[in-house]
C-alpha cells in the first residue's frame, strides 16, 4: 500500500514550484491528497468537520506560513511528521527586502518570534538553495539535522532546449518577471540605456514596472510587454539572445536562484545574474559555463558584460550551447528529485 501525503493549506495547485514537487512525489510512488480550507485562521474548525484523511504526513507547501499552526494541531493529533516548504521567510521579506519595519521595531521582533515558532515546530524543513537553508537554521530556528535543500528547477515538459539562436546585428536581451525589488528590473533599465545599440525587452507586470516605464521614456531601445502565457514563455525565450536574470542588492536576493534563471538555462539562452554564493562554486568560477554574474545593483557593470557578449556572436553562440549543458548538469530536475528523495528519507517513507 502506497504512503500517501495530505497537502494542506490554501496553496495555489498550479503554481511552479507545487507542480514540481508534486509530480515527482507521485513519480517516487507516493499519493496525494488535499485540504484546501475555506480559512486559513479556521482551518482547524473546517478540518474538525470536514475530516480530511490524514493519510502518512502532513506537507505545507510554499508560502503558506499562515496554514501552519492548524495543520500542526491537525498533524499532531495524528501523531504524524510535517513538512514545511516555505520558500521564503516572511521576518526577511518585510524587513530586509521591503524595508517595512527597522529589525529593531517591535513589530518586526513579533514577527521575527511568529516565524521561528513555525519552523521550529516544523518536523522537517525543504529550502531552496543550501544558503536559504542555513537562513532558515541560523536566524529562523529550523532543525538543522531536518532541513533539506530541493532545488526550485524548471518543469522540462515545458521548458526545453530551443532550437539555435540565428544571431543579428540588433540582439535582444531579455527579462520577464513580477517587477519587484529582489528582481532589480530598474537596473536592467539603467543598463539599457547604456548600451543603446541593443534592443532591452522587460515582459510582466508588478509594482515597479510604472516606475521602470518612466526610467525609459526616452529609450527608445528599451520595449515592454504584458505577461504571456505560461506554455508560450520557452518559445519567448528562444527568440532573446540572451536572459537576464536578478539584481536586487538584498540579502534574500543573494540566497536564491529564481525560476527565470532555471527556464532560460533549460532552454539553452545565456542568462546574466547577480553573483550569489546560491550557485556552485565553479560556475561561479567559469567564463564559459552559459551564465555570467555580475555585482548586484550595478547597471554599469550589467552594461559592460552585455557589451562584452553582444561583439563576440561566436562566443555567444557557444555560450547557448553550454547554458544548456550546464542546466543539465547542474540544475535538471535530477536534482530537485535527489533533494527530494532525502525528505522522504527522512520521513521513513
Amino acid at each position: 500500500m502506497k504512503a500517501e501525503l495530505l497537502w494542506w493549506g490554501r496553496f495555489d495547485p498550479e503554481y511552479s514550484r507545487n507542480r514540481i514537487l508534486r509530480s515527482l512525489l507521485e513519480k517516487n510512488g507516493l499519493g496525494l491528497r488535499d485540504f484546501r480550507p475555506q480559512s486559513s485562521l479556521l482551518g482547524s474548525i473546517e478540518a474538525a468537520i470536514r475530516r480530511p484523511d490524514p493519510g502518512d504526513a502532513l506537507w505545507v507547501p510554499c508560502f503558506r506560513h499562515r496554514d501552519f499552526n492548524s495543520a500542526r494541531r491537525y498533524a499532531d493529533k495524528y501523531r504524524l511528521k510535517l513538512i514545511f516548504d516555505p520558500l521564503i521567510s516572511s521576518w526577511d521579506k518585510v524587513v530586509h527586502e521591503r524595508g517595512k519595519y527597522h529589525i529593531d521595531h517591535s513589530k518586526a521582533k513579533t514577527l521575527l518570534q511568529w516565524e521561528r515558532s513555525l519552523f521550529a515546530r516544523a518536523d522537517i524543513v525543504v529550502a531552496d538553495t543550501r544558503p536559504h537553508a542555513d537562513f532558515f537554521i541560523d536566524q529562523l530556528e529550523a532543525p538543522a539535522s531536518h532541513t533539506h535543500v530541493v532545488p526550485v528547477g524548471a518543469e522540462e515538459t515545458l521548458f526545453t532546449r530551443q532550437l539555435p539562436k540565428i544571431y543579428s546585428n540588433s540582439p535582444e536581451i531579455l527579462f520577464f518577471g513580477s517587477f519587484i525589488g529582489l528582481q532589480g528590473p530598474q537596473h536592467i533599465v539603467e543598463a539599457a540605456r547604456l548600451v543603446p545599440e541593443v534592443r532591452w525587452t522587460l515582459l510582466g507586470d508588478g509594482p515597479l514596472r510604472n516606475h521602470c516605464e518612466a526610467l525609459a521614456k526616452d529609450a527608445p531601445n528599451v520595449l515592454f510587454e504584458d505577461w504571456i502565457a505560461y506554455r508560450k514563455l520557452p518559445g519567448r525565450i528562444a527568440q532573446a539572445d540572451i536572459v537576464m536574470g536578478i539584481f536586487g542588492d538584498s540579502p534574500k536576493a543573494g540566497r536564491v536562484v529564481p525560476n527565470k534563471v532555471y527556464q532560460a538555462l533549460a532552454c539553452g539562452r545565456p542568462v546574466v545574474t547577480r553573483e550569489s554564493t546560491a550557485y556552485p562554486p565553479e560556475l561561479q568560477a567559469n567564463p564559459s559555463s552559459g551564465l555570467v554574474f555580475t555585482a548586484p545593483a550595478d547597471p554599469n557593470a550589467l552594461a559592460t558584460e552585455v557589451s562584452n557578449l553582444i561583439t563576440r556572436p561566436e562566443g555567444l553562440s557557444a555560450l547557448a550551447t553550454q547554458a544548456g549543458n550546464t542546466y543539465e548538469q547542474y540544475f535538471s530536475m535530477t536534482q530537485t528529485e535527489l533533494g527530494l528523495l532525502k525528505v522522504l528519507s527522512d520521513l521513513n517513507l
